[in-house]
């Protein structure tokens, strides 16, 4: 355990990094959903948990949050993916749910696969995530303003 004047950090992921990581599991596995290919997604977020362990003694809450360390993370994992498939995203049907328009959901789809990478982690981060401007920047490492 590591210590911080006196007590034990109540976000330390070395003592309990399965009940530290399962908050942020969902938005993991959403992030992986909407960057990685298809058939790489489960091995995304595995890939992720399995490199956050490794590296857990590295992060430091002061330069962000728990869920921005674990997303950058996962953002990383899905980028190799998509780099050792040369595999363009597509949109996959049964994400959607019943009594939606899916052609304009395919539409929105097409549009978003045609945005660089990284405008598409900021999108899938800020709007299909649902994280806020400043936790998107951290999980980017990049400028609010530029989110």
């Amino acid at each position: 355990m590591r210590a911080v004047m006196g007590g034990v950090r109540a976000d330390d992921p070395v003592d309990d990094f399965a009940g530290w990581v399962e908050p942020h599991l969902p938005a993991m596995a959403h992030l992986a959903a909407r960057l990685a290919p298809y058939g790489d997604r489960d091995d995304v977020v595995q890939e992720a948990l399995v490199r956050a362990w490794r590296r857990r003694s590295t992060f430091d809450p002061q330069r962000g949050t728990a869920l921005a360390w674990l997303l950058a993370i996962v953002a990383d994992r899905a980028r190799r993916a998509r780099v050792r498939r040369r595999f363009d995203l597509i949109p996959v049907p049964a994400v959607y749910g019943s009594g939606r328009d899916v052609e304009a959901d395919l539409d929105l789809e097409r549009a978003l696969h045609a945005l660089p990478p990284r405008e598409q982690a900021a999108i899938a981060l800020f709007y299909f995530v649902g994280l806020d401007v400043p936790t998107t920047a951290q999980v980017m490492a990049c400028a609010e303003g530029t989110v």
